[in-house]
């Protein structure tokens, strides 16, 4: 959708229970799901994360953590050999590395107008291709097994899938879904734009989507 499309101010979107049935309407905020697709802003908020997730422990040794004698290896001069100073230096086998990698963060600044206008993106993106779906916490059994997440998923008919829940349901979910590696759930404060472009289907529980919008807004 181009930028200046015009929005539709009804937006409106079914709410679905557990056994994928329709149980009611949700009003979608224009100004969180019908952004413009800025591929721009998803990539610099994904990079972002991506950054953050980095340990940044490599290291190499450099010549002041190698261990041995400090003394010169041979006199200067006469003896037909190349000078050196050091057994420790990089030339000999064992040696310190010049310039190597040191242990750092690879965190960068991100502007929070833009992480949020990310996230409104990337929400957006997943309206406009049809994979947003909306559910209805009452309705999710209170005892999930794997078998049960399973058919769930199964009945969505997405190869994997973002849920997005509330404290009411998220441990119940969580604990059902383990096993499932294609298919996710996040609680309502972890939402993120790399997730949620790593997944085919985002489905968002009923209380979650008041959160989000009261986050966005």
């Amino acid at each position: 959708m181009n930028v200046d499309q015009k929005i539709d101010q009804n937006d409106r979107c079914q709410v679905l229970n557990w056994q994928w049935e329709s149980v009611g309407e949700v009003e979608l905020s224009p100004f969180i799901f019908q952004q413009g697709v800025r591929k721009d802003i998803l990539t610099r908020v994904v990079l972002w994360q991506l950054a953050k997730r980095r340990s940044g422990n490599h290291k190499t040794k450099g010549i002041s953590d190698i261990s041995g004698t400090t003394r010169k290896p041979y006199r200067q001069k006469g003896t037909g050999n190349a000078r050196h100073g050091s057994r420790r230096s990089p030339q000999f086998v064992g040696g310190a590395v010049i310039f190597g990698p040191v242990v750092r963060s690879h965190e960068h600044s991100l502007n929070k107008k833009v992480k949020s206008f990310g996230l409104r993106v990337a929400l957006s993106l997943k309206r406009q291709q049809g994979n947003l779906f909306f559910l209805e916490d009452i309705s999710v059994p209170s005892c999930l097994k794997t078998r049960d997440c399973r058919v769930f998923f199964e009945k969505t008919g997405a190869k994997s899938a973002l849920l997005v829940s509330s404290d009411s349901t998220y441990g119940n979910i969580e604990r059902g879904i383990l096993n499932l590696p294609a298919y996710n759930v996040l609680h309502q404060d972890g939402l993120n734009v790399y997730d949620i472009l790593r997944h085919e289907h985002l489905i968002i529980s009923r209380s979650s989507l008041q959160y989000i919008e009261g986050r966005l807004q």
